[in-house]
């Protein structure tokens, strides 16, 4: 837990001078103030993330790719001494001291959380070798010939190296889901800390589903899964988006700001990618006022944060996005072959169906879409049937609302719509519940929360939905304390030193001169065991040492 505290400051330190002046330069020119200061940590994390997948083109991000992190920060807070320690004042006389004590203990809270808990199957089987691999090498051309889902690239996996600090001790924490995890949680308090409303708040329905969802990863935030990285964004992303319309902000520089962090989600994961369609809000305004500067500038963003992404894309399998083969743009001696791909693509969709056998991915859904339901949970069938439903109600609210021209509606009835397309999206493609929750569970929430805000805005409706929600907060938290105390024996053990990544018996031989593992039983290698792969390998280097690359021996002969 020490550990975990102390690369979460090292993390909160960078993340925020980096993040502090990127934003306020960008807010400067478009004469806009930062409200929250979540927003700094949040644009201090996709520039370092942009930073680790850039670094990794070039080398192995570990002691080197810290070092000049450090001398970034430092010579940035020497140049904005002066501006930081004003903000800083500023924050202090306006921050309430329950508001830092209740930071303070969510912090601590969830760096218990990371500490210790259970290990994604994937973290085995994937993301740790992964993470490894950019810790040692960068990036290594065609990898995804020993191993296909060493092409399936993260940018969570790129931070996570980065802040791994493998380089200080030989093993490599794995702290960032807990420090995304935190940052939604404080978002969450949010509602706590303003001046109380007599009013349901859409905000505050969403923070309910986050919460509900950070409940459900606390003993799981160990590993660094894209899934959660993706979801815990998509959530911070959505509630701030709330608050813009809530207080009717007509900036679209917060809007256009956070859209830049859905170019962020696509890297992340592409479950998430439609989120990106929420670009159409502040495009339509910057489009019409002909504000060409501001386009240009919000474009140059965009690409900074997805450009490095896609070039490891290709260098990584020889695919713009892979394992999707529709963009076939480019012809590389490393390039995965477009049938491996294809079936990589296959055995994803079907997987999310709720079964194994690629045979069946050309099932219509008609097939194969009752077993999936059959197969989720109560909670998600409920989920499901209202967001199914909601589709209908959304279309109608939507001609509604244009036909009475009630134009202080379209903001969250847009919103609503890009949620609907990206839970279609999650739902025809591959629905597996931890790829897409977010949508199922946001879209209809915030369909029905805006229905009920519509039909009973009355103040008697009002406190039963608070009782509702307080009795369903004090049942879930009384659920949590049990786990906590439950699991207490097994977090005391890693009270200084985070839970390493679970090991498992593997096999070594020689290739190339270079000693490479593969799992006794199963598929899974770890983190320790390195280079590995779920099977033996063949010869598959292009020249005499890693740095050269592999290419496909098996497919091509």
């Amino acid at each position: 837990m020490v550990s975990v505290i102390l690369i979460w400051i090292y993390m909160t330190v960078t993340c925020y001078i980096t993040g502090y002046l990127c934003l306020t330069g960008i807010c400067r020119k478009g004469n806009y103030q930062i409200r929250k200061e979540s927003s700094y940590l949040f644009t201090g994390i996709v520039l370092m993330t942009v930073y680790a997948e850039i670094f990794s083109l070039f080398g192995g991000v570990s002691f080197f790719a810290n070092a000049l992190l450090l001398v970034i920060c430092l010579i940035c807070f020497l140049v904005k001494k002066e501006e930081l320690a004003g903000h800083f004042r500023h924050i202090r006389l306006t921050v309430t001291p329950q508001r830092v004590i209740l930071i303070l203990v969510l912090f601590f809270l969830f760096a218990y959380g990371t500490a210790s808990g259970l290990e994604h199957y994937d973290t085995g089987l994937y993301h740790a070798q992964s993470i490894r691999w950019i810790e040692e090498y960068g990036i290594v051309p065609g990898l995804g010939n020993l191993h296909s889902r060493l092409a399936y690239n993260s940018a969570a996996f790129s931070l996570s190296a980065l802040y791994s600090m493998a380089f200080l001790t030989g093993r490599s924490f794995h702290c960032c889901t807990g420090y995304f995890a935190f940052l939604l949680a404080v978002c969450c308090t949010d509602a706590c800390c303003r001046e109380r409303e007599k009013k349901l708040l859409l905000s505050d329905l969403i923070r309910v589903m986050a919460v509900y969802y950070l409940l459900n990863i606390f003993d799981e935030m160990i590993s660094p899964a894209s899934d959660y990285f993706m979801v815990l964004t998509v959530f911070w992303l959505v509630i701030r988006w709330l608050e813009l319309l809530e207080r009717k902000e007509k900036s679209t520089v917060p809007y256009s700001l956070l859209c830049i962090l859905g170019v962020y989600v696509c890297t992340i994961k592409f479950s998430g990618a439609l989120i990106v369609l929420l670009t159409i809000w502040p495009a339509v305004e910057l489009i019409q006022g002909k504000r060409v500067q501001e386009i240009i500038r919000y474009i140059a963003c965009g690409l900074i944060v997805l450009v490095p992404f896609l070039i490891r894309n290709v260098i990584l399998s020889g695919w713009l996005l892979y394992p999707f083969t529709a963009i076939d743009l480019f012809d590389l001696p490393f390039k995965i072959p477009k049938g491996v791909a294809e079936y990589d693509s296959r055995e994803i969709q079907v997987y999310g169906r709720g079964y194994s056998d690629v045979e069946r991915f050309g099932e219509s859904i008609v097939k194969w879409f009752p077993d999936w339901v059959r197969n989720l949970d109560m909670i998600n069938q409920v989920f499901l049937l209202a967001a199914l439903a909601g589709l209908l109600i959304l279309g109608m609210l939507v001609l509604w609302n244009i036909f009475r021209r009630k134009k202080e509606a379209y903001g969250v009835l847009f919103l609503m719509c890009i949620l609907g397309c990206c839970f279609l999206f999650w739902l025809l493609s591959a629905p597996l519940i931890r790829y897409g929750c977010v949508f199922l569970w946001v879209y209809p929430t915030l369909l029905y929360g805006y229905l009920y805000q519509e039909i009973s805005p009355r103040c008697d409706r009002y406190k039963l939905a608070v009782i509702a929600l307080g009795l369903l907060g004090i049942y879930k938290g009384a659920m949590f304390g049990r786990e906590l105390i439950r699991d207490a024996g097994h977090a005391r053990q890693y009270l200084l030193v985070q839970q390493d990544y679970e090991i498992f018996e593997t096999t070594s031989y020689d290739l190339h001169g270079y000693t490479f593992y593969y799992p006794k039983e199963g598929d899974r290698t770890g983190y320790i065991d390195f280079p590995a792969s779920p099977v033996k390998a063949e010869d598959i280097f292009i020249g005499d040492t890693i740095e050269d690359g592999f290419h496909d021996v098996i497919h091509t002969k």
